[in-house]
């Protein structure tokens, strides 16, 4: 099992920025592709970005590329999410998630956090 917990959610005015942090617990935190997901009100959840466990590789949501950007330090097993730019259509719980495999993530994971809240006011 892998346990993750997000953190660093909020409210932020319209352009404004936040960082995303997951902290991951259970096995090797540095075996594992990481990625971001959310899910608006009344909405189903939605890819957001991906990250490798080498590093090398990275992914993004069209609606997000140029704006966020996913990061990792596998010392201090932790993901982050920096959000530059924000919109209210970013309005969302976002997720933090793990899988063995990178290049599926778009589709899914095995290992899900609690989510956090972030709330872009217009």
């Amino acid at each position: 099992q892998v346990q993750l917990v997000e953190s660093g959610g909020g409210l932020v005015q319209a352009g404004g920025s936040l960082r995303l942090s997951c902290a991951a617990s259970g096995r090797t935190f540095s075996n594992y592709a990481m990625g971001w997901f959310r899910q608006a009100p009344g909405k189903e959840r939605e890819f957001v970005a991906a990250i490798s466990w080498s590093v090398e590789s990275t992914s993004y949501a069209d609606s997000v590329k140029g704006r966020f950007t996913i990061s990792r330090d596998n010392a201090k097993n932790t993901v982050y999410l920096q959000m530059n730019s924000l919109k209210p259509e970013d309005t969302a719980v976002y997720y933090c998630a793990a899988d063995r495999i990178f290049v599926t993530m778009r589709t899914g994971a095995r290992f899900w956090g609690q989510g956090t809240q972030v709330t872009v006011s217009a």
